[in-house]
């Protein structure tokens, strides 16, 4: 980490499994100093981020929102559940004030009604199903449940007897509260949201849930585990939860739901007792996620089915309680420093600035030439840029054109920035290339012969105020273990003979 180090994330359009998958980024604001909102969408814009989930509405982020086209989803903060879910004025009121008073200048697609309150806030459940009904019946009256869709995100755990998958079934004690949500999710074109956390599956098996298991990582075939009842083979965690969350739908007669995993991450710090929350495991999990999700590989039940997931998390929230882990989960700190570079070269979609390459900030394909000429003259002026090899007869005065111009200069400053978050953004009309752009006599900063595109991308920062609900995010993800290391015995035999 010592090192600035740059991250892309290019997202699809929408969560449908006949338009494939996207990458989207939780937003969590528990951090002793955050940057504003318009810092905030500056930087999400910087980073072509799409798609990002707030654990609140809060109206100062949805402003600074507004016409980036960013898709988001809004949530009813836990501690709102009981009085939307009492009240179908009240939840009428929600959608006015937290939705339809930010319409159409921001791209809300989605509301996410509590976190996790089947496990986290049991004394709210029974209003759980009314409350989704009320926040859904607020969008008809509004002509906005088209494009607006309802749904509420569930920890993994209240699947039993996850592995093997075919066998899962939702805890009985929710069943009466999940059947119907299940049933009017189906019925609204909706989908099940549902938070997947491999690090506590392995973290809790004793050496059972094999590392690579957990991390994506390639294994044979003999080592693969392989559900028995259905002859399915699954190469990692992720997967055989999600499909367990398939099984267990349909084991109340619920099919054709899609799954979108709202959280999803690895720690890159932790305590003692922590050995395996290191930079180079977050680093490999979330960079294999990535890869698996925009590839559209689906799941072993739905293979080509795609399943899009939110990044757990952008932000480190060095707030938050509990183990160090808890605090270490993010992207970047607080300062918007890369907390470790994500290796998706080959993804094709995204573009991290791995060590192994160089980098060059480059003006942006089809950028107004207007803006072009005023970062180019603000990067020779105020950003103290030598822009002297650009004048006429000198060495990069060649083409003479305000774009050839402006990427000598974005480069220049880049550099002489040392590539820092938010270096290469220029008012959005800036992208990283891996491909020198040198050409002729004039030679760029950074220049080492060495080519490779990657359209796009640069820096990353936080967001607005969201509700505390996710601090208490992962406290119910140690239930699965024991399904887990039943699945994972002839596994674990397995790799000891290998």
């Amino acid at each position: 980490m010592g090192v600035p180090l740059l991250l892309l994330l290019l997202a699809f359009s929408v969560a449908r499994a006949d338009e494939g998958a996207f990458i989207g980024v939780n937003i969590g604001t528990a951090l002793s100093s955050m940057p504003s909102p318009t810092q905030v969408v500056a930087l999400l814009k910087s980073q072509q981020i799409h798609h990002i989930r707030l654990y609140d509405a809060d109206p100062a982020m949805l402003a600074a929102l507004s016409n980036s086209n960013i898709r988001v989803t809004v949530s009813v903060p836990n501690d709102q559940i009981l009085a939307v879910g009492q009240s179908n004025s009240t939840a009428a009121n929600w959608i006015t004030r937290n939705v339809v008073a930010h319409l159409p200048a921001v791209n809300i697609t989605a509301v996410a009604v509590g976190s996790e309150i089947l496990t986290s806030l049991p004394h709210a459940s029974p209003v759980l199903f009314s409350a989704i009904r009320f926040i859904h019946s607020a969008l008809v009256a509004a002509n906005l449940d088209r494009q607006i869709k309802v749904s509420t995100p569930h920890s993994s755990s209240i699947i039993l007897d996850s592995f093997p998958p075919s066998q899962a079934f939702f805890n009985r004690t929710w069943e009466p509260i999940l059947s119907p949500i299940l049933k009017f999710l189906q019925s609204t074109d909706s989908y099940f949201m549902l938070n997947v956390y491999p690090y506590y599956d392995y973290m809790q098996s004793d050496g059972v849930v094999p590392l690579d298991y957990a991390l994506f990582r390639p294994l044979p075939p003999t080592k693969e585990a392989v559900d028995a009842n259905t002859l399915l083979h699954y190469t990692n965690v992720f997967d055989a939860v999600v499909d367990a969350a398939y099984f267990a739908m349909a084991y109340l007669n619920v099919t054709n739901l899609p799954v979108v995993v709202m959280e999803s991450g690895w720690p890159h710090k932790g305590d003692a007792n922590e050995p395996d929350a290191t930079t180079d495991n977050a680093n490999t999990y979330n960079s294999n996620l990535i890869r698996h999700v925009l590839n559209n590989t689906g799941t072993p039940k739905h293979p080509g089915i795609p399943v899009s997931t939110y990044i757990y998390e952008l932000y480190d929230e060095d707030e938050r309680p509990g183990a160090m882990s808890e605090r270490f989960w993010g992207l970047f700190d607080g300062n918007g420093v890369p907390a470790y570079t994500l290796h998706l070269t080959g993804s094709g979609l995204v573009l991290a600035n791995d060590t192994t390459n160089e980098t060059y900030c480059i003006a942006k394909d089809g950028a107004d030439e207007k803006m072009l000429q005023a970062a180019l003259d603000w990067a020779c002026g105020q950003g103290k840029v030598d822009c002297s090899v650009l004048q006429q007869g000198q060495s990069c005065y060649d083409p003479d054109t305000v774009n050839s111009h402006a990427s000598y200069a974005f480069n220049a400053y880049y550099h002489k920035m040392g590539m820092t978050v938010g270096s290469c953004y220029f008012n959005g009309v800036a992208d990283i290339t891996t491909t020198d752009p040198s050409h002729d006599t004039c030679k760029f900063l950074g220049s080492n012969g060495k080519n490779g595109t990657f359209p796009n991308g640069t820096s990353l920062a936080p967001s607005t105020n969201s509700s505390a609900e996710n601090s208490n995010a992962h406290q119910d993800y140690y239930g699965t273990a024991a399904a887990i290391i039943q699945f994972m015995g002839v596994l674990l035999s397995n790799l000891l003979l290998f």
